[in-house]
């Protein structure tokens, strides 16, 4: 038999309850002949989980389900058997366990080269049922974690087809579970195993950083720890403990990426901890510190007094130390060291009670997560939802009375609405960030304070979704417009324009080039295409009459293309954008982005000639392009890409009488940094719409399209489009 290297992670059931004791004799008789794939006895792994789950505080009950969870999947015993011999509190969690066994990637997915999967209607399913069993009884999810933590430690014995899917799984899903759960002890543990098969020489080349780095510093810390002890007991704080913390494998590579490889950006490769009885001690510490070593710039982070959304609360500091060595101070209380360590669990560590409504809302994201999940229904949207809300990057934003809302990166005053209330969210009519008006979906930085601007006449508009990063917003918009029965009206106009379409252009809506959604838009005096879509399906304007306004004064036949495309450059005169790439020495040569590889600058690119949209332009290790170059070899153009050089261009923007939106509109072009040559404002005699003229020099289409996005967020405005110089000097009677 072979030996694992987990085997002194093994639970010592004798001095286990009853319970335990029980329960482990029941999975040792259901498991009896049964191995693993290192051809241990198979009820090592139970004894291990079991342990692990031990470790983590959770009680006997909770150990008893971690020694039965893969009774039922794996022997002729059933749930119902549990439940006649342990109860139906047990068994449940034994079903949950089992429900969440059922995950899994098809190894079909996977490749040596470690491509990542796209994950089927099938997956998302079993993920969805993940969160459901999460909000249902936490420590269905703890023992699964546990559970796939034995499994990765022992990961070296599975056969070699089989370890891509359970590294991904547990890089992708199950770490990241941890982590919102503040389990800081396994979420580090599991990355690093992860990492390891994922990316195996990136993983050599972290781990070999780390321990030449520990290695070295090693006495250092010890000098410092001493040091330490000493001056903070001779100034009235006596430490429980200073240890050290090493930085797992994984985090510190992400970390490198970020600086650019630069071993030496990075300062917390060892930490030194300092841990406290009282939160004041914590406060007092720093300051201490902060008399004897100067601390970086922008290193000091107060995780008590905002703590992240999983619960961690800690003071960071990086200080000049002894020698004038860099190095990471983190200070803390036991309390928030067990929380760091083992985040939710640590509510039952140490505690004989544990009070329901104060955890429910220390992690009132689990059930706002499956508020959510209840509202959506495609598995592309859940996924999306879950990395977007749930596993990303989260920042900090404080309402006016200076509350905290954490949010995913990237999201929108709206965002912040409908995470403080659904009806402030309905209401919104305006927005502040740091005392200044912004649009609607202006994207929101770590710590800004934002105050929303409520109108009882005001209501989601369509055109939210189009900015809102949140899933809690999007389905609170959602559910308002299905009310309004606006959801159907857009439907139902984008189907009956579609048919139209189809039979005057050949193509669907939803494929229409930006200029001829603008030009529809302009005939119809319409701001957005939401509204163009609603009017449709209520019948107040034909589709027919749409088709119509894109065929007029068309006489070259449309082509289908992307949305990307850029236009021919004109003359010197009338040049709209100049062409961002260059084919073969020219730079006069429609052409569009392929949407099979997406290419951005930066990327190696080739052209393919088609025969009637100009070049498509592909990464060069694009697949498709590699079948283009075998099939027309003749077709193929060198292309690259070439510098911007702004452009001037014209912008016609007509707005209500509304100050308020005239100066939103100037904060956009600062914002944006965008040059203004010449601004004209005039005023409608009768109506007294403004009308704005703007010469600006932009770099490219995309910062026209954004322009033009960001203006039409805003209120009050009737038309934002790009317009030519002879047409402005039509409009205003000006050479």
């Amino acid at each position: 038999m072979k030996a694992t290297k987990a085997n002194n992670l093994i639970l010592d059931i004798e001095s286990e309850s009853d319970l335990v004791k029980k329960a482990f004799e029941f999975s040792k008789n259901a498991h009896e002949g049964q191995k693993r794939y290192s051809g241990e006895p198979y009820i090592n792994h139970p004894l291990r989980v079991a342990k692990i789950v031990k470790d983590l505080k959770l009680s006997d009950k909770a150990v008893a389900a971690a020694l039965l969870h893969d009774v039922p999947e794996d022997t002729k015993y059933t749930i119902k058997d549990i439940e006649d011999n342990f109860g139906e509190e047990i068994a449940m969690l034994v079903k949950g366990v089992t429900e969440l066994g059922k995950l899994r990637y098809p190894k079909e997915k996977f490749s040596k080269l470690n491509i990542k999967p796209n994950i089927d209607d099938y997956e998302s399913e079993n993920l969805r049922k993940m969160f459901f069993a999460m909000g249902e009884d936490i420590r269905v999810i703890i023992i699964k974690i546990a559970d796939r933590l034995d499994n990765m430690r022992t990961l070296e014995y599975v056969p070699d087809e089989k370890k891509p899917r359970l590294a991904f799984e547990t890089m992708e899903i199950f770490a990241p579970i941890a982590e919102r759960l503040g389990i800081g002890k396994i979420k580090g543990e599991l990355e690093d195993l992860a990492f390891k098969y994922l990316y195996p020489e990136e993983y050599k080349y972290a781990k070999g950083i780390i321990d030449n780095t520990v290695k070295e510093k090693q006495k250092y810390l010890e000098k410092v720890k001493r040091f330490l002890l000493k001056y903070l007991s001779k100034n009235g704080i006596k430490p429980v403990a200073i240890d050290s913390r090493i930085k797992h494998y994984w985090s510190f590579y992400k970390k490198l990426l970020r600086y650019d490889m630069d071993v030496d950006k990075i300062y917390d490769i060892i930490a030194l901890r300092i841990i406290v009885n009282k939160k004041e001690e914590c406060y007092k510490t720093l300051g201490l510190i902060h008399e004897i070593w100067k601390p970086l710039p922008g290193r000091i982070k107060d995780y008590i007094a905002l703590p992240k959304p999983n619960g961690y609360q800690s003071l960071h500091t990086t200080v000049f130390s002894i020698g004038g060595k860099i190095i990471e101070i983190q200070i803390r209380t036991v309390e928030m060291h067990l929380e760091a360590e083992f985040g939710i669990c640590s509510h039952w560590s140490f505690k004989e009670k544990v009070n329901p409504k104060k955890l429910r809302k220390k992690f009132a994201w689990i059930q706002q997560l499956n508020e959510w999940l209840k509202n959506t229904s495609g598995s592309k949207e859940f996924l999306e939802g879950l990395r977007l809300d749930f596993f990303k990057e989260r920042i900090f934003i404080f309402t006016p009375k200076g509350d905290v809302i954490d949010l995913p990166e990237g999201s929108t005053p709206v965002d912040f609405a409908y995470a403080v209330h659904t009806e402030i969210g309905n209401k919104c009519s305006k927005a502040k960030v740091n005392g200044k008006l912004v649009p609607l979906s202006h994207e929101l930085k770590n710590f800004d304070v934002v105050e929303i601007i409520t109108d009882k006449n005001k209501s989601p508009s369509p055109h939210w979704l189009q900015f809102v990063k949140t899933r809690l917003a999007k389905s609170r918009i959602k559910e308002f417009l299905e009310k309004e029965k606006v959801s159907d009206y857009l439907k139902a106009g984008e189907e009956i324009l579609d048919k139209e379409l189809i039979v005057s252009v050949g193509k669907k809506f939803a494929k229409l080039s930006k200029k001829e959604v603008e030009k529809i838009l302009e005939k119809t005096k319409l701001s957005s295409a939401s509204d163009l879509l609603l009017k449709i399906g209520k019948g107040e304007i034909l589709a027919s009459q749409v088709a119509k306004y894109l065929l007029e004064k068309d006489e070259k036949p449309r082509l289908k293309i992307f949305e990307k495309i850029i236009p021919k450059r004109e003359s010197t005169e009338t040049q709209k954008v100049k062409s961002p790439i260059v084919f073969g020495g020219q730079t006069n040569i429609a052409f569009y982005l392929s949407k099979c590889c997406n290419p951005q600058k930066g990327d190696e690119i080739v052209a393919f000639i088609t025969r009637d949209r100009g070049a498509s332009v592909h990464k060069k290790d694009c697949k498709i392009i590699k079948d283009l170059i075998r099939k027309w070899p003749e077709r193929i153009m060198e292309a690259d890409w070439s510098e911007f050089k702004p452009s001037v261009v014209y912008f016609e923007i007509q707005t209500k009488d509304n100050q308020e939106t005239i100066k939103n509109i100037f904060d956009i072009i600062n914002e944006m940094k965008i040059e203004i040559i010449e601004n004209i404002i005039k005023t409608d005699k009768k109506t007294g719409d403004k009308q704005i003229i703007l010469q600006v020099k932009v770099n490219g289409v995309k910062e026209i399209m954004d322009f033009i996005d960001k203006i039409k967020t805003l209120p009050n405005i009737l038309i934002v489009k790009k317009v030519e110089k002879n047409i402005i000097q039509r409009l205003l009677r000006i050479g």
